[in-house]
């Protein structure tokens, strides 16, 4: 009993080292106990544990997790590679300690078939050509994935032309998969993919709470819009669009889930999207709109006169719709607004408008705004002292951080009187004023956008 007790407690401190990987690495080291518990945490999401670092030791990392993965497999995988004269080293040639596949949450096909390409392209090739070994492994490796988790929570399938043993992937494997897909609950995927893999998952994923898809087809899989109207309690929707697509038939498909849909985010690069269908979505929380040509928000006229009730965050953080749409827009939802994240200048939103509507529309718990400046800062002193004032006067009385993105132009804060007025407001504690390199947010763009 003491020693249950005690492996409880440090599974429950080990869990707030989630994000950790060095920590938890050392922790292995310890004792047998501590390896234990470290290991399953590790192996939850261990695919992604290098995923900032320089890609050829990312390579390095993710050849030893294959290896070890290969100590893995059942026998009659492993006799299948022999017989194939497919052999990558492996650490040793002893049983592994654990079952590692079966501590998996997370599985990035993708991710995997990179490995296994790099890995098999330093072996000599035998009777089978380099595409065929790749697909023999792939598919010996998902299958014992399948066999061997219990829950799958996080499922990624992201074709590139670069891996093209994606494409002949087997997903039978997927049919005898038990229970593991049932309680898969964050799916990220291309709309380009085999239709058999939509097909598989519909037979028995049918609660996702997250559908991340990249849009790189002209058209929709049957499959897919399939698998997409058969969730039960869809909240988070991403779509990013890359191609000239007719959005008549998945439109209904993604309408259904008017009901339980509280997140919205659409990425368009160069793509038209009819936006009006997103008035449907009632119960949203949160929007996000990121467009590279601002022709995509020619449907934001539909949006303007539509109220979310429930809507906390509205972040667009590259080009913005036609400044009186926007205006109109955050008059019918700014009272709900926590975080607002919009581009200023140019031909969009001025900062005036912005400081304005926000001291007149936010609600009381509204705590944070962010501007991007897309052109040098036309903000008068006078007009940002009159926001202040206004802010000062609100009751609740709160606090306001006011987080300007600096791009490759003048911002407020580099005139002096502004920063005048600035350090008097602070100082009464009425807003605390910040800047951030635009750099910082186009990182947190592209990784929205699938870039990595």
């Amino acid at each position: 009993m003491p020693c249950q007790l005690l492996a409880d407690c440090l599974t429950e401190i080990f869990e707030y080292l989630d994000d950790d990987y060095s920590t938890l690495h050392s922790c292995l080291l310890v004792n047998r106990l501590w390896c234990g518990i470290s290991v399953r945490i590790l192996w939850r999401n261990i695919w992604y544990l290098k995923s900032s670092v320089d890609f050829q030791h990312r390579f390095k990392v993710e050849s030893a997790i294959l290896s070890t993965l290969i100590t893995c497999l059942p026998n009659e995988s492993k006799e299948l590679l022999y017989n194939n004269e497919i052999f990558i080293p492996t650490p040793t040639s002893k049983s592994p300690l654990f079952n590692y596949p079966a501590f998996c949450k997370v599985l990035p096909i993708t991710v995997m078939c990179r490995t296994i390409n790099v890995a098999l392209d330093k072996i000599p090739i035998s009777s089978l050509s380099l595409k065929d070994r790749n697909c023999l492994v792939m598919n010996e490796v998902i299958k014992m994935f399948m066999n061997q988790i219990s829950s799958l929570k996080r499922l990624t399938y992201e074709y590139n032309k670069y891996y093209n043993n994606l494409h002949c992937t087997d997903f039978t494997s997927f049919s005898e998969a038990g229970d593991c897909l049932i309680d898969l609950s964050e799916l990220r995927c291309n709309s380009n993919l085999p239709s058999e893999f939509y097909y598989q998952l519909s037979q028995k994923c049918h609660n996702l709470l997250s559908f991340t898809l990249y849009i790189k087809t002209t058209n929709f899989d049957i499959e897919l819009k399939k698998l997409i109207s058969l969730q039960n309690n869809l909240k988070n929707l991403r779509l990013s669009a890359y191609y000239e697509v007719d959005w008549t038939d998945i439109i209904p498909v993604l309408t259904k889930h008017f009901n339980t849909l509280t997140k919205l985010h659409i990425n368009g690069e160069f793509e038209f999207i009819p936006l009006s269908f997103v008035a449907s979505f009632s119960n949203l929380q949160e929007i996000r709109f990121l467009f590279i040509d601002g022709s995509e928000f020619e449907g934001f006229e539909t949006l303007q006169y539509v109220t979310f009730p429930k809507l906390q965050i509205l972040n667009i953080p590259c080009q913005c719709p036609e400044p009186e749409y926007m205006m109109k827009f955050l008059e019918n939802n700014g009272k709900n607004l926590k975080d607002i994240k919009i581009w200023c200048g140019g031909g969009f939103l001025s900062e005036r408008k912005v400081l304005k509507t926000v001291a007149k529309y936010s609600p009381k718990n509204f705590c944070e705004l962010k501007i991007y400046n897309l052109m040098n800062s036309k903000l008068r002193p006078k007009d940002l002292e009159s926001f202040c004032i206004s802010w000062k006067n609100r009751k609740p009385k709160r606090s306001l951080s006011l987080i300007i993105i600096k791009n490759y132009c003048i911002s407020l804060e580099e005139d002096e009187e502004n920063m005048k007025v600035i350090e008097k407001y602070e100082s009464l504690g009425i807003i605390k004023f910040n800047t951030r390199n635009h750099l910082k947010e186009k990182d947190d763009d592209f990784k929205f956008r699938g870039y990595y």
